[in-house]
């Protein structure tokens, strides 16, 4: 019978270890989450004047979800939009009569130069203002949650909209961190959902270090949702192919 040193039967036994690990398949429970979920606020404080969309209507993205009252912006516009015109007459006429008469001298037309370019830096700023009366969706989504209606005040940055994108989503799980190095990067995987729908996936994400309380790396995976069958929030797992 051959007899194996300590070293030789250790591994010995490794090997046949990691081949059984590499004939399995590798399987990770975890819950679906949408690709984008954020809640949206205004920067500036105000009254709710008009909300455009409910709860459960998807929207394009650039569109305007809701606005604040916005009638004293709305004037500030015109005035400003006034006096930058009535600069930017001044400064023309000013430059034709240097340029043809010599009537006016460069001094002046410096000065008047330089107010229609600060009225026209203050029209800028008062569109700004009246644009940020208005909330829009940085990407194309459905509405969730309306937190404030039309006539309620709201602070700067305080939470008014959910609004969630659920045309792809993640899989996000947990999985030993010994196991770890048998997943890799883009690699193609199942995705099992409990009610028994299964879909491709592409590993996006794995974790370079181990959590130290439990031994375990976060894992992602992406996969397209385009026709919303899958309501993110469900448990699923995710079954990567034998190595």
């Amino acid at each position: 019978m051959l007899k194996l040193s300590p070293f030789a039967a250790l591994a010995l036994m490794f090997s046949l270890f990691t081949g059984t690990l590499a004939a399995q398949s590798v399987t990770i429970k975890g819950i679906t989450e949408p690709y984008l979920d954020v809640t949206l606020g205004l920067a500036d404080a105000g009254i709710i004047s008009t909300q455009f969309f409910k709860e459960g209507d998807t929207i394009q993205k650039g569109t305007v979800i809701l606005e604040l009252d916005k009638r004293l912006e709305a004037l500030e516009v015109e005035r400003r939009t006034a006096v930058m015109d009535q600069n930017k007459k001044v400064f023309e006429s000013t430059r034709t009569l240097l340029e043809h008469t010599k009537a006016v001298s460069k001094e002046e037309m410096s000065k008047a130069e330089a107010e229609y370019n600060v009225s026209t830096a203050e029209y800028g700023i008062a569109l700004q203002q009246l644009e940020n009366r208005q909330l829009l969706a940085p990407f194309t989504g459905c509405i969730t949650e309306v937190l404030l209606k039309p006539g309620a005040a709201c602070a700067p940055y305080q939470s008014l909209v959910r609004l969630v994108d659920t045309s792809r989503c993640y899989f996000t799980g947990h999985i030993e961190g010994v196991a770890a190095p048998q997943l890799k990067l883009d690699e193609v995987v199942q995705i099992e959902m409990d009610g028994g729908q299964t879909v491709e996936a592409k590993i996006c994400f794995i974790s370079p270090t181990v959590d130290a309380a439990s031994g375990l790396v976060k894992v992602k995976a992406i996969f397209e949702n385009a026709d919303r069958t899958i309501r993110p929030g469900l448990a699923a797992k995710l079954v990567a192919p034998n190595k």
